[in-house]
């Protein structure tokens, strides 16, 4: 870090308001430079002088508008005039609010780019780098507890270290990220699709950090420096791909040149593994856990026999072929009466379709009614018994910003529910 920047980092932290912290800080430099590093040499060619003040300088900008006063507006969203610091560009907020934080900025920077500003651009994605990699900070992975008061509360440190806070120790250091080889993917044709894929690549860059968080302080505790720079980098080379995923995005949007591959893999969503709005904070909490069949909560690609042992997802299916069972990745296990709800940015998605049904061998005793509903409507509906072959639904979602996925029971053996939505797609219209 020069000496200006190391200035502007001391004035700016003076003036921050309450409840705010930086994260990442000068690894914030070596995960844009990796990430800009892997982009096609076009796009590269684009950025032209402004792609080494991207590492350098604007993927800072969030953290400095008090002081680089010239550059605070790359870093302003028009919803929220007059605040300065945006506390949304630093730590994670609801799905909804994180989607629309992305989509203005996204929105801004393709909007640059085809007005042929390219230090706009760079800019506006300074101020996405800065978002995605703080989001992807370890230090960032606790609600409400960035300095870890609590959190040391259940894991109490050594004695010289008693009262410190460790919201600096955690993210600070000088990494070398790398991530050399990776082919920065596609998020969408469309800002919209952007940002609600870029949504759940962050959602996932979250969890992601939080595996990192408790090894990164029990090494500190330690004092075993090269523990924690494996751990700071486990997050931070997440965090370089998903930057990568972005600019790259942003770039081919602005420019109107997709790759043929890329933008053909978008035409469809599986949602089996995102995250619903009732996951607040990314998990589960205990309001949002079922009864039946067993007391839990909802899994991605797994079930489990009574509560137990995670097993495949099978349902029984008609094929052209007679009936079978056949076994699913892509798939939700859901209880009774807890339903789940998916943000769908509006105009991209065409129609949503799934298999619903009972568990092949565990629910052949259960019957369940199955629900689709669109913002709180219901789209369609199926009553499923036993080893009935799973019900195919497909539903147009036009309009619709929430999907809502329901199950409840319809039979005598309530520990026989074992439901399942399985290969849930959101599929945009056909060309």
């Amino acid at each position: 870090m020069n000496q200006a920047t190391g200035l502007l980092l001391c004035l700016s932290s003076l003036l921050l308001p309450a409840g705010a912290a930086h994260a990442w800080s000068e690894p914030h430099h070596a995960i844009t430079k990796a990430a800009l590093d892997v982009l096609p040499a076009s796009e590269q060619d684009l950025l032209g002088k402004e792609r080494a003040p991207l590492a350098s300088d604007y993927c800072l900008i969030p953290d400095y508008v008090f002081t680089n006063k010239a550059n605070a507006r790359f870093a302003a969203m028009d919803a929220h005039p007059g605040e300065v610091y945006l506390q949304r560009l630093h730590l994670p907020l609801d799905q909804p609010e994180n989607f629309e934080t992305f989509r203005y900025f996204i929105g801004k920077a393709v909007e640059s780019v085809k007005a042929g500003k390219t230090g706009d651009a760079a800019r506006y994605l300074g101020t996405i780098c800065h978002t995605i990699e703080d989001f992807g900070s370890p230090s960032h992975t606790l609600p409400g507890d960035n300095q870890f008061t609590l959190l040391q509360q259940f894991l109490p440190p050594p004695e010289e270290m008693k009262g410190r806070l460790l919201h600096g120790p955690v993210e600070s250091g000088e990494i070398e990220v790398s991530i050399a080889g990776y082919r920065p993917q596609l998020l969408g044709t469309s800002v919209d699709e952007a940002a609600w894929h870029l949504l759940h690549r962050v959602n996932d860059e979250i969890i992601n950090a939080r595996s990192t968080t408790i090894p990164i302080i029990q090494a500190l505790y330690a004092k075993d420096e090269k523990a924690v720079v494996t751990h700071q980098l486990k997050a931070a080379t997440f965090d370089a791909r998903v930057v990568a995923d972005a600019i790259h995005t942003v770039l081919c949007q602005g420019t109107g040149k997709f790759d043929a591959g890329q933008a053909t893999a978008l035409k469809s969503a599986p949602i089996g593994a995102c995250l619903p709005l009732e996951a607040v904070d990314l998990h589960y909490p205990q309001t949002q856990f079922f009864s039946q069949p067993y007391y839990g909560y909802p899994r991605s690609g797994l079930i489990l026999e009574s509560g137990k042992t995670p097993r495949p997802l099978k349902l029984n299916v008609d094929e052209k072929s007679g009936p079978l069972v056949d076994a699913f990745l892509n798939g939700i296990s859901v209880g009774m009466g807890k339903p789940l709800t998916f943000l769908i940015p509006a105009g991209v998605f065409h129609r949503f379709t799934a298999l619903a049904g009972l568990q092949a061998g565990l629910g052949d005793k259960g019957r369940v009614e199955f629900t689709v509903l669109g913002d709180g409507k219901p789209l369609a509906t199926a009553i499923v018994n036993g080893t009935e072959p799973a019900h195919a639904f497909d539903c147009d979602l036009t309009g619709i910003t929430r999907l809502q996925l329901s199950a409840v029971s319809r039979g005598l053996d309530p520990h026989s529910n074992y439901a399942v939505w399985a290969e849930p797609m959101l599929v945009k219209r056909a060309d």
